[in-house]
């Protein structure tokens, strides 16, 4: 059905639709026209990184569910007192990106990285410390999800860095895959931890170990990829909290495989302010202002972010709560142990690695089938002008298929639970249902962060924001619902509304999109917008 959809014809002449014409290896455009200077090779190593780097609040999240009835007895206190660690931890993931990925957008992504991993690590020390005062679980959960949670938000800054836009799934892909590689094993170590030991400190020092080493790996070789602070990489950073700490290392390779122009020699040597040249074209200086803070809750309330935002909270809503539900199903219906609902969570988290990683290879692929479509030619090396070109479109084009796939699978789930159908079956259900709200919500934030080009990591924070605050009221709701209309009816109920506004919203976005798009970035909404 999108596949048909009739693009606008406001359509600019074909002159600024079509790109260039490919370049081969002997005609490469000048460094400075290049979207990014930085070599396959390195996106690699940055996918890499960003990818164990965004474990950080998965990980964290889900090893503590199977540690709560240990938390209940420990600390002597009730389920629901325990259960408000929970919701300060979801509350913390809202607030951290809305704080730290602004600063990234203007200061760069290496020290927001640093500063939030720092924090992260000490959060892990004073909790693998102490085991006496709840009031201090309760303040060291805050800034373990404060520092945890900004890394995803950060990362996909650093792929609209470095990037064009027809290539980023092949970058969101291996990252988000590598992201649920946390919500796959957190729930068993977790279990494990419950089962075995019966007690919880040590998962504390496994997190200090787990903060310690991504310092270093981040510290050590994660290149600073912002754009207003290195343009498109030509120069890399020059101030020292910038530049990698292995960067003879790092800038060694890239300065033997790069022919410099006298000009470009001259940047490099003298430049003290930040790594990039006054001319530089892809570069453009960003000024701090306090109320850049409020930018990312701006976006919430323009027209087509706002019905983006609601497909990916939405799903990621969808998700939250069948993992948040997952313990008491399986202990009350299927009478599982600890251990054995901490590997309940395989399934879902082998289907969410299999979602992410595939879903970024379809991503790219109806970028292509979408410019055809319209005869527009991809320009890999310096990147489109999205103004021309329906990304709405390329980005949600098929989604009614998965989210109408997802809302079968929501119903079965659901009543085979309640129908007590074999175990296996809601585990195979468990994998689908991965998959599929993982391909959902990555279009969705991938879209949200291509229609804000000059803030993705803002933009991902308003993401952030938005599901935070979505599943908080999912878990919620989540058990008098459940409670009241059983799990059949419950999840019945998610699928309708997942169908009918899925189906609306997507319709919406394709048709009006591209059209509240433009109008938006023509006004005065200020930079970015």
């Amino acid at each position: 059905m999108s596949s048909s959809m009739e693009i606008e014809p406001s359509s600019p002449p074909p002159s600024t639709i079509s790109s260039p014409p490919s370049t081969s290896p002997q005609a490469q455009p000048p460094a400075q026209d290049l979207y990014t200077t930085f070599s396959q090779r390195e996106k690699y190593g940055i996918t890499l990184i960003l990818g164990i780097t965004t474990i950080t609040s998965p990980l964290t999240a889900t090893i503590y569910f199977p540690l709560l009835p240990l938390l209940r007895t420990h600390f002597h206190t009730s389920a629901q007192a325990i259960n408000l660690t929970i919701t300060i931890y979801i509350v913390f993931q809202a607030l951290s990106p809305l704080f730290f990925a602004t600063l990234s957008d203007t200061f760069g992504r290496r020290p927001i990285f640093l500063v939030t991993l720092l924090i992260y690590l000490f959060a892990n020390l004073g909790l693998a410390l102490q085991q006496h005062s709840y009031v201090a679980l309760l303040i060291l959960r805050a800034l373990q999800s404060f520092g945890a949670s900004a890394a995803f938000a950060v990362s996909y800054g650093v792929v609209a860095d470095v990037c064009v836009p027809s290539d980023r799934g092949n970058m969101v892909g291996p990252i988000s895959a590598a992201q649920s590689l946390g919500l796959c094993i957190g729930p068993v170590v977790g279990g494990w931890v419950a089962w075995k030991s019966g007690g919880y400190g040590w998962v504390f020092w496994v997190l200090v170990i787990v903060a310690g080493v991504l310092v270093v790996v981040v510290g050590g070789f994660l290149p600073e990829t912002a754009r207003n602070v290195v343009g498109n990489g030509r120069v890399g950073a020059r101030r020292w909290w910038i530049r990698p700490w292995c960067s003879g290392t790092v800038h060694s390779a890239r300065r033997l495989n790069r022919k410099w122009t006298a000009k470009e020699k001259s940047s490099a040597e003298g430049d003290v302010s930040g790594g990039i040249d006054a001319d530089e074209p892809h570069a453009e200086k960003k000024r701090f202002r306090f109320f850049d803070f409020l930018t990312c809750l701006r976006i919430i309330f323009y027209k087509d972010s706002a019905l983006i935002l609601w497909m990916h909270g939405w799903f990621y809503l969808v998700d939250y709560s069948i993992q948040t539900a997952l313990p008491s199903i399986y202990r009350d219906t299927y009478h599982f142990n600890a251990l054995l609902t901490g590997l309940a969570y395989l399934p879902r988290g082998a289907g969410i690695i299999t979602g992410g990683y595939l879903n970024g290879k379809l991503m790219d692929r109806k970028y292509r089938l979408t410019a055809a479509s319209i005869n527009h030619t991809i320009n890999p090396l310096a990147g489109d002008n999205l103004d021309h070109f329906p990304i709405e479109i390329a980005r949600s084009r098929d989604s009614w298929h998965l989210f109408g796939a997802l809302s079968l699978i929501l119903i079965a789930y659901g009543w085979a639970i309640e129908k007590h159908a074999h175990v296996s079956i809601p585990l195979v259900l468990q994998y689908a249902q991965g998959f599929l709200t993982t391909c959902l919500y990555t279009i969705f934030v991938t879209l949200l962060v291509d229609v804000f080009p000059d803030r993705p990591s803002t933009a991902a924070a308003a993401a952030s924001v938005v599901r935070c605050s979505l599943a908080a009221s999912g878990v919620a709701a989540l058990q008098p619902l459940l409670d009241g209309l059983g799990s059949g009816w419950y999840f019945t109920g998610l699928a309708l509304v997942s169908s009918v506004f899925g189906f609306g919203v997507v319709f919406a976005i394709q048709r009006r999109g591209r059209k509240w798009r433009s109008e938006r970035r023509g006004g005065n909404s200020g930079p970015g917008f």
